[in-house]
C-alpha cells in the first residue's frame, strides 16, 4: 500500500490589485476596458455578441446627448441569447454632478447588428422621452440599481 503525503502548502504572494477599481472615474474605467480588449486581441475577428457589446458601449455619447447629460458610461452590456434577454446598464452624469443609473432589458434572441441598433435606438428614445418610469415598463431585476430595469420590449416609443 502506498502512502500519499500532501506536504506543506505552498505560500503564494498576494495578488496585486488591478488598476481598474472603484476609485477611478467612470470614463477612465470605460476607456481602460476598451483599451485592454484591444491589447489582448488586436486582430482577432469579432463575433456577433462582441459586436453587440461594442456597439452599445460606443453609443454612450449618444445616450448622454439623448438624456441631456454631460456624460454617460455603459457599465454593463449583455447581448441577447436564446435563453436570456439583452441587458444594458447606463450611468449618466449631469452637469450639476447628479448621477443616474438605469438598467435596460431587451428581448431574447440573437445578437445581430439589427438587434443591437434597435436596442440602442430604443434606449436613446427612452432617455430622450423624459425617462418616465411606468410600472408597466419596469421589471424586477436583482442586479439592477434600485432593483428594477426598464423593459424596452414592453415600452412603446409612440406613447
Amino acid at each position: 500500500m502506498e502512502t500519499i503525503h500532501a506536504g506543506r502548502r505552498r505560500s503564494l504572494p498576494p495578488v496585486p490589485r488591478t488598476a481598474i477599481d472603484g476609485a477611478m472615474p467612470l470614463e477612465t474605467v470605460a476607456s481602460a476596458g476598451a483599451l485592454a480588449l484591444a491589447l489582448v486581441q488586436p486582430d482577432a475577428p469579432m463575433d456577433d455578441a462582441q459586436r453587440f457589446v461594442t456597439g452599445l458601449r460606443s453609443a454612450a455619447t449618444e445616450f448622454a446627448a439623448a438624456a441631456g447629460a454631460e456624460s454617460a458610461v455603459v457599465r454593463e452590456a449583455v447581448p441577447p441569447a436564446r435563453h436570456r434577454r439583452a441587458r444594458c446598464r447606463v450611468v449618466l452624469r449631469s452637469a450639476d454632478g447628479e448621477v443616474t443609473d438605469v438598467t435596460f432589458a431587451g428581448a431574447v434572441g440573437t445578437p445581430s447588428a439589427v438587434a443591437q441598433s434597435a436596442f440602442a435606438l430604443d434606449i436613446a428614445r427612452w432617455l430622450g422621452s423624459g425617462q418616465v418610469r411606468d410600472a408597466a415598463w419596469l421589471v424586477a431585476d436583482a442586479d439592477a440599481h434600485g432593483g428594477t430595469a426598464v423593459d424596452l420590449s414592453a415600452w412603446n416609443p409612440g406613447s
